[in-house]
């Protein structure tokens, strides 16, 4: 069992930036964020393989965010940059028994409890 605790969410202006972690409890494998907004499923918002050579990032974050990860320290990041108020939204890290678990919510195993994230116009 993996236990994953997400950390740095926060309010912020438009145009503003937050870096959120994600610290594991234990050795994980493919991770990626996934964030839901009020009355919206929850969606994929970037993923990253276990050796980071693989990487995946829905199109409406690609050049805004970066998602990283220290294997040492058994952490995810997420870097995200340029916020939009459309940002807005719970943000949950997740951990994959495969090496990548790409965007589907089905490939992962373990949830974080989620950081809210809110962007102000």
């Amino acid at each position: 069992q993996v236990q994953l605790i997400e950390s740095g969410g926060g309010s912020v202006q438009a145009g503003g930036s937050l870096r959120l972690s994600c610290a594991a409890s234990g050795r994980t494998y493919g991770m990626g964020w996934f964030r839901q907004a009020p009355g919206k499923e929850r969606e994929s918002v970037t993923a990253i393989s276990w050796s980071g050579s693989r990487i995946y990032y829905t199109d409406s974050v690609k050049g805004r965010f970066t998602i990283s990860r220290d294997n040492a320290k058994n952490t995810m990041y997420l870097q995200m940059n340029s916020l939009k108020p459309e940002d807005t939204a719970v943000y949950y890290c997740a951990a994959s028994g495969s090496l990548f678990g790409g965007e589907s919510r089905s490939n992962y195993d373990y949830w974080g409890q989620g950081t809210q994230v809110t962007v102000s116009s």
